[in-house]
């Protein structure tokens, strides 16, 4: 969590972004995940939000204040995941001077298996963290979060 909203104070007042990456095991009633390493990303969206923005029916307000992670970059930490026999199981990102509630467009990108931390950032200052997933109906629940010891976090170009 510290490694989080580090990555979101030195980010501000842009949106920060990464992966976790762990285990996940799926039971018939429940999904549970474990964090094994942290994967900072760049973010990507001012190169790729022309496009992007097209596609998403973000506001432009909203569209402002996003993040996008590059496919590279994504392939690059799925393979890196995959050398050290884990999955990717969530992403991470920042709202400056917002709430630690998932928006709109948050909702639209998500992927039901993945995890979603959100830490909202107020003035340069972490002060929430929250984690989300989506459910049956494509809308986000809170998800619970149990702390047991610190994750590692793996050595990118960010």
């Amino acid at each position: 969590m510290d490694q989080i909203q580090a990555h979101a104070r030195d980010c501000y007042p842009e949106e920060c972004c990464g992966l976790m990456l762990g285990h996940r095991v799926e039971t018939a009633d429940q999904s549970q995940k474990t964090l094994l390493a942290l994967y900072p990303m760049d973010n990507a969206w001012d190169q790729a939000n022309g496009p992007i923005e097209e596609k998403t029916s973000c506001s432009p307000l909203t569209a402002a204040r996003r993040y996008w992670i590059a496919p590279q970059d994504l392939f690059n930490a799925q393979k890196y995941a995959r050398t050290q026999g884990w999955d990717i199981i969530g992403v991470y990102h920042s709202h400056p001077d917002h709430e630690a509630v998932p928006s709109e467009c948050d909702r639209k990108w998500a992927w039901p298996q993945y995890s979603y931390v959100i830490v909202a950032v107020n003035r340069g200052v972490p002060h929430d963290l929250r984690s989300w997933i989506l459910d049956d109906q494509q809308q986000f629940r809170s998800e619970p979060v149990a702390v047991s010891a610190v994750a590692p976090t793996v050595e990118t170009d960010i």
